[in-house]
């Protein structure tokens, strides 16, 4: 496909930001909302990039979208299934939570809770929760990535083996089409297999943009969780593979 000038600079600016808004891109270009998202449509389904509502992210398999964008890309999605999850969570229970901003979110709705036992290898989220006092919250040892506080490495999975939770909380950067759970750091998905093999209950949060996003690190299948919490009806390939292995699907 050939680009225009404005097309190719947009996609330098979204491979750059990782996610940019529409917003900012009529305010870099001086051109209408209308232009931009025709550009947008244009450029995903040529699979340049990947279109969001309200904006556009990078297609690339090899990193993630930045901290800063994840925390506001499909905020309201990402509330809904916290709102959705938390109602599943028994006052007094254990529980894994992982890395990312959606398991940031689902702490923030867990604070009505009473008594919750959690071991985190996320800064942000132990940094929610032990606000409240009649929480216990531990926190994982390892290397803590700069970029978005999380906690990874070999001496992280070593801590998470040392438990087991009523239920793991987890997020993800990505669902195949062949119910393949991908992510960009091996050291964070090897921490995350930890907690999928050491929670009797394993709940996967992913909203909508999830389904069909690639990465290049598997961190297990979809066959592995109990329960999945979106936003939107999955894809049918995956909502066939969901039924078959009696995966109980929430849409929030």
């Amino acid at each position: 496909m050939a680009l225009n000038q404005r097309q190719t600079e947009l996609v330098d600016l979204v491979h750059e930001k990782g996610f940019i808004t529409i917003d900012e891109l009529v305010q870099h270009f001086s051109v209408t909302p209308q232009t931009i998202r025709r550009d947008l449509n244009l450029l995903a389904e040529s699979g340049v990039i990947i279109r969001h509502h309200g904006g556009a992210e990078s297609s690339s398999t090899t990193e993630n979208t930045s901290y800063q964008s994840r925390k506001i890309l499909n905020l309201e999605a990402k509330e809904s299934i916290a709102n959705d999850i938390v109602k599943m969570i028994p006052n007094g229970s254990s529980l894994f939570i992982n890395i990312g901003t959606t398991t940031e979110t689902i702490a923030r709705a867990l604070l009505n809770h009473q008594g919750l036992n959690i071991v985190t290898n996320n800064i942000h989220v132990a940094t929610i929760l032990s606000a409240k006092k009649d929480f216990t919250v531990i926190i994982a040892a390892g290397e803590v990535r700069h970029r978005d506080g999380g906690i990874i490495g070999e001496t992280t999975c070593e801590f998470m083996n040392q438990f087991q939770m009523d239920f793991g909380i987890i997020g993800i950067s990505g669902i195949c089409s062949d119910g393949s759970l991908v992510d960009f750091d091996l050291r964070e998905v090897r921490v995350a297999q930890a907690i999928i093999n050491n929670s009797t209950n394993v709940l996967l949060a992913a909203d909508h943009s999830k389904f069909g996003r690639n990465a290049m690190i598997k961190q297990g299948n979809i066959s592995q969780i109990d329960h999945l919490f979106t936003d939107q009806q999955p894809p049918h390939d995956i909502k066939e593979m969901l039924s078959s292995h009696s995966i109980v699907t929430h849409v929030a």
